[in-house]
This record gives C-alpha cells, structure tokens and sequence, in this order.
C-alpha cells in the first residue's frame, strides 16, 4: 500500500485570486511550493492533485486550459506530481459525484495507486476539500482561515503545511 497527499490546487498550489484561474500568466505559484512538494516526495509519498474546474461547466475555460496550468506547475516543479484529477462540472448546471465534497476522485485515485488512506493527507484551503477526505479517513490540513470541521492542522501555506506532516 502507498501512502498520498492530496492537493486542492487553487489556493494551495498557486495563489488563490478571488477568480477562476486558467491562463498560464495568472497562474503563480504559492510560496515555496516545489521545494514543498519535493520534501514530500522524499518522505515518500504520491502527489495527487485533486480540483474542481466549475468554469468548464460554464464555458469559461476549456479542459485544454486546465491541463495546460498543469504542465505548467509540472515544468516548475521538476514534474513531482504523479496525478491531476479535476471535475469540470458545476452544481448550477449539473450534479457530479466527482465534484468536491463528494469523494469520487479520491476513491478513483486511492483505487488506481493502491493508496491507504489511514496513512494519507489532504492540504486544501476549504471545508469542501476536507469533507470527501475525512468520510475516507484521510488525514486533513486546512490551508488559511479556520474551519467549522476538525482538520488535523492547520497551516499559513504549503510549506508550513509539510513542515508538520513530516515531523510526526
């Protein structure tokens, strides 16, 4: 069994703008986040990023654009995530158990990567991102503001983030 971190991506990934983020020239890394993402990797674990892409569903951005993001972060970061998982859909205009907080992708991600969850974290900047994680056992990390949930901790950014999963 292997054990995962999951990452929402706005927010903790690269800067949350208050505003959909598809274009590579808005698309900007939060602080320290290879060298974040690398630390992890040494300790051993998959990197699976995990996102919801609402503005797919509302013909804002195309799938192309997502992924092009993506390789974007892969190319700065020295291609250390194993997997992108995103839901292009939006509750106004469809319901989608891969949305966040349903659990789907996860369940699809910990399926194809023989993952346990019980060894396993979740970094996200909202409750949205710790609901589908902790109904599967993850362990959570809320990015920013506090949470109505219990989160295992909660951190300023990514790298304070990994500072405390790979102390204990």
């Amino acid at each position: 069994m292997n054990k995962a971190v999951f990452l929402d991506r706005d927010g903790v990934l690269n800067v949350e703008r208050g505003e959909y983020v598809y274009k590579i020239e808005c698309f900007t890394l939060e602080y320290k986040v290879c060298e974040a993402l690398q630390m992890l990797k040494e300790a051993g674990f998959l990197l699976i990023v995990i996102t919801n892409q609402g503005g797919i569903a509302k013909g804002l951005y195309t799938a192309q654009e997502v992924w092009q993001c993506h390789y974007f972060l892969q190319e700065k970061c020295g291609n250390l995530i194993d997997e992108l998982y995103y839901s292009p859909y939006h509750p106004d205009f469809t319901n989608s158990l891969s949305r966040k907080p349903e659990s789907l992708l996860f369940e699809r991600a910990i399926a194809r990567y023989n993952i346990e969850p019980s060894v396993s974290y979740m970094i996200g900047d909202s409750d949205r991102d710790m609901i589908p994680a902790q109904k599967l056992g993850i362990k959570t990390i809320k990015i920013g503001s506090a949470s109505a949930l219990q989160v295992d901790f909660l951190a300023e950014n990514l790298w304070k983030a990994v500072e405390w999963l790979l102390k204990k």
